[in-house]
C-alpha cells in the first residue's frame, strides 16, 4: 500500500434518504474492517458517530473511513445528503477522483440527485451512478432511462439487477449471462462501444480483430479515459441492507475507479490575479509534500484534527511542515489515519492519501502544507460553495460568557465553510449565517450541547439609513453657567441633501473668525455624532453635506464641548426641516426555481414589494429569476423557497443600493424610536 497507484478515494453523496450510511457501513463490513454493520437506528455505525446524528437519525458531518480490498487501499467519505450541510459534501469532492452519487431505487432521481452530479462535473472528477436498495425497486429500465435522460446517454449499466432485486448480474466483464429485467448482451455491447470509442487506438484495434483481441489493459486504460473525460458515468446496483452489489461494486473500485495518478489533476494555482499560473502537482511520493486541508474536527478529547489530502510527497511522522506561506514551520508530532471518530496513529501517508494531525491551532480549511518554500504561494483553485443567507442575531445569554461564545463561534466556523459569522459594529449584533433553518438549528444545539453556552437569538436587524431631502438651515446656541467659568458656542449650518451612495461631506464655509479654527474641528465632531446615532429613528445617517457658514464665541467662555453641542443640535434642528427620510437597503437577488414553480415565486416577490428584471432558462427544466428587492422583505424568504419548491429553489443576494422606505414603514419605524436622554 505504499504507492499511489494502490489507492482509491471515493465520496458517497445523495439525496437524504438514498441509503449512503448504510451503504458506507455494508462496505466497510465487505472490505473486512468491522466484524458488524452498524445501524442508524441503533445509533451503532461508524459515519453518524455524534450524539446529534443518533438523536436526528441522519448524517450531519462527512466521516471518513478506509479499508482494503485485494492490492487496494480504499478511503470511504460519507457526506450528508441535507441541502442545510452541503458544505460538507463539497469540501469532500476536494479530496477524491471519484464522486459516487447514491439513488433510491424507489424514489428515483431527486433534486439533490441532479445537484451533486452537476458538482461532480464542474470539479472534473469521475462520477458513478449507485442505485441502492434494489431489494424495493422494481421498474430498473425505466429507472435507467431515466437516469440516461436527466445526466445524458453516457450514463450506462455496468451491472444490471435482477428484478426481485435479489441478484446482480456483471456486464462489463462478462459478454452474456441471465438477468430477468435486461438484456446482459446488448448492456455489454453497449458499454464496451461507449468504452472504446474514447481512444482510436483502441476502437481500431477493437473494430479489426474484436473485443477478444483486446488486452485488459487496454480496457482499463480506456474505461479510465472515459471517467476522466466524462465520456462515461457507470450505472450499478446494490442493496446496501442485504449486501446484494456490493461485491460487485468493490470490484468496480478495485479494478476500474481511478487512483490518484489517473484522474483529472487537482486545480492548484500559484500566485494571484493576472500572475496566477497552474501548478501540477505529481502523485509522486518522493517529490516535495503538497497536501490540502479539506476538514477540521474540533474533538473534545483530541483537540482540533487537521485532515488534509496528500497530493504530492510522502507526509512522515515526526516531519516538518509548513503552512500556506508561513516562515515557520510545525512538526508532525503524530500522523493519523481517520476511521470515523476513531483515529488510527501511522508513521507515514502517501501521496494520494488521507490523513490528519492534531493539535496545530494555525491550520485552517483549504490551508496547504508543504514541507519546501518553493511550494509558497500555492492554493488550490476554490470550491463553489452556496453562500449562506439563512441569518440570526445571537448573543450569550449570561454576561460574562460574550468571549467563550466568540470561541465557540469560531470552532464552529473551521469546520463549516457554510457557516458564516458578521459582526455589525453599527447595529452592536453578531450574526450568524448558513444554508438554512435546520442548518442553524444544529448549530445553535451544539453551541449548548457540546460547548455549554447558553444563547438567544432573534433575527438580524436591518441596516436602515437616514437622509435628507430637501437643503434647510440649523442653528444653536449652547450657553452654560454654573458658577465658575462658563460655556458658549453657537453655529450656523446648513444641510443639503448629496446623490444617494455619496456619504458624507462637512464643509468649513466660516467667515471672519465668528467661530475661530481651532473650533471647527468640534463642531465637526459634534455632527459626526448626531450622523452616528441618528435623528429621526436611531439609524446611521448619510448622503448629505454640511456646510458651516456663521456663528458666534465668547473669549472666555468659549470651549470645545461647547461646539461640539451647539454642532450636534443645529444639525438636528437642521434634519428636523430638511423632510428627514429614511432609506433601506436594496438587494440584487437571484432565485433559481424549477420552471414550475416560477409563478408561484414570482408572484412572491411581487408581494414582497421587489422589481422584478427578468427571467431566463438556466437548464435542466429551472429558471433564473432576476429582481431588486428591500433587504427587510426576505428575512424569511430561504424558508418560504423552500416550502415553495419542495427544497428545490436556491437563491443568491448581493447588496445594490439604499432608497427611500415607504411613508407607512418610516411612520412605523419612528414611532419605535425611542432616544436616549440628553445630558445637555
Amino acid at each position: 500500500m505504499s504507492r499511489s497507484e494502490h489507492l482509491r478515494n471515493v465520496a458517497l453523496a445523495g439525496h437524504p434518504g438514498s441509503g449512503k450510511t448504510t451503504l458506507f457501513e455494508a462496505l466497510l463490513l465487505a472490505g473486512g474492517t468491522i466484524a458488524n454493520a452498524g445501524s442508524i437506528e441503533r445509533g451503532s455505525t461508524v459515519s453518524d458517530f455524534d450524539p446529534m446524528e443518533h438523536a436526528s437519525g441522519h448524517s450531519l458531518n462527512s466521516a471518513i473511513a478506509s479499508f482494503v480490498h485485494g492490492n487496494t487501499h480504499i478511503n470511504l467519505i460519507d457526506t450528508p445528503g441535507y441541502p442545510d450541510f452541503r458544505g460538507q459534501t463539497l469540501s469532500a469532492l476536494a479530496a477524491v477522483e471519484t464522486l459516487a452519487v447514491v439513488v433510491n431505487a424507489s424514489t428515483g432521481i431527486e433534486h439533490g440527485t441532479r445537484r451533486l452530479m452537476d458538482y461532480g462535473k464542474q470539479r472534473g472528477l469521475a462520477r458513478v451512478l449507485i442505485v441502492n436498495r434494489i431489494d424495493a425497486g422494481d421498474d430498473f429500465p425505466a429507472l435507467i432511462a431515466a437516469l440516461r435522460a436527466s445526466f445524458g446517454a453516457q450514463c450506462l449499466p455496468i451491472n444490471l439487477p435482477s428484478r426481485d432485486g435479489n441478484a446482480v448480474v456483471d456486464c462489463f466483464f462478462r459478454s452474456d449471462g441471465n438477468c430477468d429485467s435486461a438484456d446482459v448482451a446488448a448492456a455489454h455491447q453497449q458499454i464496451i462501444d461507449q468504452v472504446v470509442e474514447i481512444n482510436e487506438q483502441v476502437m481500431n484495434h477493437y473494430l479489426e480483430e474484436g473485443e477478444t483481441a483486446l488486452s485488459g489493459q487496454e480496457l482499463h486504460d480506456a474505461f479510465e479515459q472515459c471517467l476522466r473525460e466524462g465520456h462515461l458515468v457507470p450505472i450499478c446496483f446494490v442493496s446496501a441492507r442485504t449486501g446484494v452489489g456490493v461485491p460487485e461494486l468493490l470490484t468496480l473500485i478495485d479494478r476500474l475507479l481511478p487512483n490518484p495518478a489517473e484522474g483529472n489533476p487537482p486545480p492548484f494555482i500559484k500566485g494571484s490575479g493576472n500572475d496566477a499560473k497552474p501548478v501540477l502537482a505529481q502523485p509522486d511520493p518522493d517529490a516535495h509534500v503538497i497536501a490540502d486541508v479539506f476538514k477540521i474536527i474540533n474533538d473534545p478529547f483530541v483537540g482540533k484534527l487537521s485532515v488534509f489530502r496528500i497530493y504530492q510527497g510522502t507526509v512522515r511522522r515526526d516531519s516538518q511542515l509548513f503552512i500556506d506561506d508561513g516562515k515557520k514551520p510545525f512538526k508532525v508530532s503524530h500522523l493519523f489515519r481517520m476511521h470515523g471518530k476513531d483515529h488510527v496513529e501511522i508513521d507515514s501517508a502517501v501521496a494520494g492519501d488521507i490523513a490528519a494531525v492534531a493539535k496545530v491551532e494555525d491550520i485552517h480549511f483549504d490551508a496547504i502544507l508543504h514541507d519546501s518554500h518553493e511550494e509558497d504561494h500555492i492554493h488550490l483553485k476554490p470550491l463553489d460553495f452556496p453562500k449562506p443567507m439563512f441569518g440570526l442575531a445571537i448573543q450569550a445569554a449570561t454576561r460574562g460568557q460574550e468571549q467563550k461564545l466568540a470561541t465557540t463561534l469560531h470552532k464552529l466556523a473551521e469546520e463549516d465553510p457554510c457557516f458564516q459569522i458578521e459582526h455589525h459594529a453599527e447595529l452592536n449584533e453578531t450574526v450568524i449565517r448558513g444554508l438554512g433553518e435546520l442548518h442553524l438549528r444544529v448549530m445553535l444545539e451544539r453551541i449548548s450541547q457540546r460547548y455549554g453556552v447558553a444563547v438567544t437569538t432573534r433575527p438580524p436587524r436591518i441596516a436602515y439609513r437616514e437622509t435628507v431631502a430637501t437643503a434647510a438651515e440649523g442653528h444653536f446656541r449652547h450657553k452654560k453657567q454654573t458658577g465658575g467659568a462658563g460655556q458658549f458656542g453657537e453655529v450656523f449650518l446648513r444641510v443639503e441633501p448629496l446623490p444617494r451612495g455619496t456619504g458624507f461631506e462637512f464643509v468649513d464655509a466660516v467667515k471672519g473668525g465668528t467661530i475661530p479654527g481651532q473650533f471647527i474641528p468640534a463642531v465637526e465632531k459634534g455632527v459626526r455624532q448626531a450622523i452616528t446615532q441618528g435623528v429621526i429613528a436611531g439609524y446611521p445617517i448619510q448622503d448629505v453635506r454640511v456646510v458651516v457658514h456663521d456663528g458666534k464665541h465668547h473669549p472666555v467662555d468659549s470651549k470645545e464641548i461647547a461646539f461640539v453641542t451647539a454642532g450636534r443640535k443645529a444639525f438636528i434642528n437642521a434634519m428636523g426641516k430638511g423632510q428627514p427620510q429614511l432609506l433601506e437597503p436594496i438587494v440584487e437577488l437571484q432565485v433559481v426555481v424549477p420552471e414550475s414553480q416560477t409563478g408561484d415565486i414570482t408572484g412572491n416577490l411581487a408581494s414582497k414589494r421587489a422589481r422584478i428584471h427578468g427571467t431566463d432558462a438556466s437548464g435542466s427544466g429551472e429558471i433564473l429569476i432576476r429582481a431588486q428587492v428591500p433587504l427587510s422583505e426576505i428575512t424569511d424568504f430561504a424558508t418560504e423557497l423552500k416550502s415553495a419548491s419542495a427544497g428545490r429553489g436556491r437563491y443568491d443576494i448581493e447588496f445594490s443600493h439604499y432608497d427611500v422606505v415607504p411613508a407607512s414603514v418610516q411612520k412605523q419605524l419612528m414611532a419605535a424610536f425611542k432616544p436616549g436622554a440628553d445630558e445637555d
